[in-house]
């Protein structure tokens, strides 16, 4: 197993939480009227819930900029950056960033703010709700070399969210070839959409692949299948069960994350 997840997170079988940002100038939901003040002071409420429960590292990603794009615009970046950058003095705990759906703009946004990982789509070609949804990894990881974003962790989702992937291969055969032609530093594997449960079995199917590869389960994850996932995966990354009433566009409920967290530690033998 790779050990920069402890030296990074402080512990095997790291919980990475989402700080879903609210809509961004340029996204459709966007509330003109509350303005970014608004936007900066939800993603504080949350960022700070999350860490009082206890989260082994957060995540900030522009969930509600709904309907996603695969070449996202420059306002959205500059947005998240404000955002982060106005949050920087209260961050306690290790970061990471996810532009959906751009690994170009997430390795920006990581290097203008010191981000540790970004979690994106960097292999593979799909049919998704946003289109024929194309990669070129190569392009993109010469990119974080060029921006000089070399120690910035990258989490490949090998499972897309709402897309399916064009040829016919299986998940283990994904797996196999993108940790031997891309030398991911994690593997995401993730259900149909946000919230939805990560099958057991696809993170065995990855795990059994992928060696020393550590693999994360996506989405899905909440109290009454966290033994299970946490046992199965190398860590797991979580979002819709820290929401009030486990619902996505909901404020977190600091309340449901130390109660989660209480329930991890045990699982973890802490």
């Amino acid at each position: 197993m790779s050990n920069w997840i402890e030296s990074l997170f402080g512990t095997q079988k790291p919980v990475i939480a989402m700080v879903h940002m609210p809509a961004l100038p340029g996204d459709p939901g966007y509330d003109a009227k509350q303005g970014m003040q608004y936007v900066v002071d939800h993603t504080r409420a949350d960022l700070l819930a999350l860490q009082e429960g206890g989260v082994d590292t957060v995540m900030f990603s522009n969930e509600s900029s709904l309907p996603y794009l695969t070449e996202v615009e420059p306002v959205t970046v500059g947005s998240m950056a404000r955002v982060i950058g106005e949050l920087m003095p209260e961050i306690r705990i290790p970061f990471g960033v996810n532009v959906l759906w751009d690994p170009y703009r997430s390795l920006d946004l990581a290097m203008a703010t010191g981000a540790s990982f970004v979690r994106e789509i960097f292999t593979g070609v799909y049919a998704s709700d946003f289109g024929l949804w194309n990669t070129n990894c190569g392009k993109v990881v010469r990119h974080q070399h060029a921006i000089g974003a070399q120690n910035v962790k990258l989490l490949f989702n090998i499972v897309p969210e709402a897309a399916s992937y064009l040829g016919d291969r299986s998940l283990a055969d994904i797996a196999r070839s993108t940790v031997f032609n891309a030398h991911p530093d994690a593997l995401c594997v993730s259900g149909l959409t946000a919230g939805k449960e990560t099958s057991a079995q696809a993170l065995h199917e990855v795990q059994e692949a992928v060696g020393d590869t550590p693999v994360f389960a996506n989405t899905g994850v909440r109290l009454s299948n966290l033994e299970q996932q946490l046992t199965a995966a190398d860590g797991v990354v979580v979002g819709t069960s820290f929401k009030k009433d486990g619902y996505i566009w909901n404020p977190v409920d600091g309340e449901r994350v130390k109660e989660f967290m209480a329930r991890v530690r045990e699982i973890r033998g802490q």
